[in-house]
């Protein structure tokens, strides 16, 4: 099956369309490019998991699986946060739920268009940085897929990369020192012939994949929900989100209305929050200043993105913007107690990225900043590892252990090695 032509690539600074699919940047203008749909309206094909949304994602293929996120009410949490329309959106493993993500996490919708998109290019292997998350998510897909991947993670984020199989396509490479560090060498790498980088918020597969969350409540909700709650690192969700709402309300049957973000870090290290809040688009040194202390201290660190798209045109300041609302700074005790609380209801662990997003609807809810009678639309981007079959989490192992200062000669001999 070859849809090749069933999107444009666009420029939303200047309004020019690109030739080639794959391209990450516009040449003249940074911005975000967009995909551009020929399907005015969602269309949900006849197939299991996440490539159901196949027209709305820009693949000419789609990989197996059975993995989609999944949207549901928990009415007795309703009753308790005083809430009449809270809509959860689960994206992990819970079969109880129907949730079917091996990765346990919300880039696995990511992770299978971005694969099946690169495999179509047939233009060599994907170099993709992670703190934990994406990477397992990444790792998980290339093994399923038979598409090779380069995983690049920090040294204390190795033992977060484990797949059901390991099949030898997906690499794991870790890095002495940090996130920032893991992305500034998966760069370097990428950059030499052979390697692909992913492109991060720049790939449109991922922001589209991510979107998915906000095409599976459309269905379930049968409208576009007043407020969106999701816990932020990097912010490519949340731009999903405010992208995917614009195609939604194009689509005319969901409603005309953006969501309001409700969009949360971890204390204490929250550039973007700061940055929001003062009222700026360009994050400050002082917004990440000692990094690496305060990234220390907190209990989601997959959060902890130095450098995210908040300024670049059609990144988290333009979606906020755009769509209003609030960021907040959520407290790893908060975390923990919105864990608990969660816990009380459902089965699934979270992952700590998922139980500050619950954090920060709970304050919102006591600071009276959502609608009560309001659809409102809980992001919860991870979880279920106590729930994953026994010998579905084999750790994959380093093939290469590097340090981010070391020459480039001497990087691409340890590569290819």
């Amino acid at each position: 099956m070859s849809l090749m032509g069933s999107y444009k690539l666009k420029c939303p600074e200047c309004g020019k369309y690109l030739d080639d699919l794959h391209q990450l940047k516009c040449g003249i203008h940074n911005g975000l490019l967009r995909a551009e749909y020929d399907a005015v309206r969602m269309n949900i094909k006849d197939t299991e998991g996440v490539f159901k949304f196949f027209d709305w994602l820009p693949v000419a293929s789609v990989i197996e699986t059975k993995a989609a996120p999944v949207v549901f009410m928990n009415e007795q949490m309703n009753r308790e946060l005083g809430l009449k329309d809270l809509w959860i959106a689960f994206t992990g493993y819970y079969p109880e739920r129907k949730a079917f993500a091996l990765s346990c996490s919300f880039k696995e919708m990511e992770a299978l268009p971005t694969m099946a998109r690169m495999r179509d290019a047939k233009r060599g292997t994907i170099v993709v940085a992670s703190a934990g998350n994406t990477g397992r998510a990444f790792a998980h897909t290339s093994n399923a897929s038979g598409i090779g991947s380069l995983i690049v993670v920090p040294e204390r984020s190795a033992d977060r990369i484990w797949v059901p199989e390991d099949n030898g396509c997906a690499k794991l490479v870790t890095v002495k020192g940090d996130y920032a560090d893991a992305i500034a060498l998966s760069e370097r790498i990428s950059s030499s012939e052979g390697f692909v980088p992913e492109g991060g918020a720049r790939n449109i597969a991922r922001r589209d994949g991510m979107g998915t969350v906000m095409l599976e409540s459309a269905i379930t909700m049968k409208k576009i929900p007043d407020h969106y709650f999701q816990a932020v690192g990097s912010g490519t969700g949340a731009i999903a989100a405010w992208e995917t709402s614009m195609r939604l309300i194009g689509d005319g049957r969901f409603g005309t209305g953006l969501p309001e973000l409700h969009l949360s870090q971890n204390e204490p290290f929250a550039p973007m929050k700061d940055a929001w809040s003062g009222g700026r688009r360009n994050l400050t040194e002082e917004d990440t200043e000692n990094a690496e202390k305060r990234i220390s201290d907190v209990y989601a660190d997959v959060l902890t993105n130095r450098k995210p798209p908040y300024s670049i045109a059609g990144g988290v300041f333009d979606a906020m913007t755009a769509c209003g609302g609030v960021m907040y700074g959520i407290t790893s005790e908060e975390a923990k107690d919105a864990e608990k609380f969660w816990m009380e209801h459902e089965h699934a662990v979270p992952d700590p990225a998922a139980s500050v997003a619950l954090a920060s609807l709970m304050r919102a809810v006591k600071e009276n900043r959502i609608k009560k009678n309001g659809i409102v639309l809980l992001n919860m981007t991870g979880g279920g590892q106590n729930l994953i079959p026994k010998g579905c989490m084999n750790r994959l192992s380093v093939s290469v252990a590097l340090d981010p200062n070391m020459p480039d000669e001497e990087l691409m001999r340890a590569i290819h090695e």
